[in-house]
């Protein structure tokens, strides 16, 4: 399938998931808008070197996406938005009695309000133009949850419960919104995190991934930022304009047990 003359926003990515659902989205042909809350030389590099790989147009617009007005302003900086992916987030762990009240703020402005406003922004663009996908970047924590999480999971729940309402609410027009639920992905950040926990755990990198990391992934395996946006690329095609509203995960069987 082809996404060619499609516009692509796609918050938090200038790394990680975000970054490898662009790059997916930007193979198919869609011209992409990369995101994030810093403005370096390397974030605009990103977006030309996305740009001469795929043959498409790409390019960096800063906003933080824990400012409502700078989420709205994405989506008209952006010029265009046929495509919106909300993957924006930030995670912290921590007991309740003990959760810094800012950071619970935080995560709920980024991992959930943002998606409201980027998403009211676009939605009658979307009507006018007679095509829009929104796809939120959710998590298995936004079907299950964790101790110590309690920000991260209910964000991620109430990510799975707007998706439900913006599929209703756009039902009969040609727009679909649906939510990408990953378990464990292998991310530079996650990475960075092996050989810590293999000296901490005393354990090889396979025993701290399978034992440690992917204990409740039941594939042992991790999920790829090329997956997570081949998922993006089928839910953007025709094969999938009657699946919204409904949640997608891609988190090797931790939430069928």
């Amino acid at each position: 399938m082809t996404l060619s003359g499609k516009t692509a926003v796609i918050t938090g990515s200038n790394s990680g998931i975000g970054l490898g659902v662009a790059r997916e989205l930007a193979r198919a042909g869609a011209n992409v808008v990369l995101n994030s809350f810093t403005d370096r030389e390397e974030d605009h590099a990103l977006a030309t070197e996305i740009a001469k790989e795929h043959g498409v147009d790409a390019k960096y617009v800063a906003a933080d996406m824990s400012k409502g007005e700078d989420c709205r302003r994405l989506i008209k900086d952006a010029g265009r938005c046929d495509i919106l992916v909300n993957n924006a987030g930030i995670q912290h762990v921590a007991p309740v009695q003990d959760f810094p009240t800012e950071k619970w703020d935080a995560i709920i402005a980024i991992n959930m309000s943002s998606a409201f406003h980027t998403t009211a922004a676009a939605v009658s663009a979307m009507r006018a133009s007679g095509y829009g996908r929104i796809i939120n970047i959710a998590s298995a924590h936004g079907l299950t949850a964790s101790p110590y999480k309690s920000a991260y999971v209910a964000a991620k729940h109430g990510i799975v419960g707007l998706t439900k309402t913006i599929g209703l609410e756009t039902a009969q027009d040609p727009i679909t919104c649906n939510a990408i639920c990953p378990g464990y992905v292998l991310t530079p950040l996650i990475e960075a995190q092996i050989p810590d926990t293999m000296k901490e755990y005393d354990m090889s990198r396979e025993d701290v991934i399978k034992n440690v990391m992917l204990e409740r992934q039941p594939s042992k395996e991790f999920a790829t930022v090329e997956q997570l946006g081949g998922t993006a690329v089928f839910l953007c095609s025709d094969a999938a304009a009657q699946i919204t509203g409904t949640t997608i995960s891609v988190d090797g069987g931790w939430t069928a047990l």
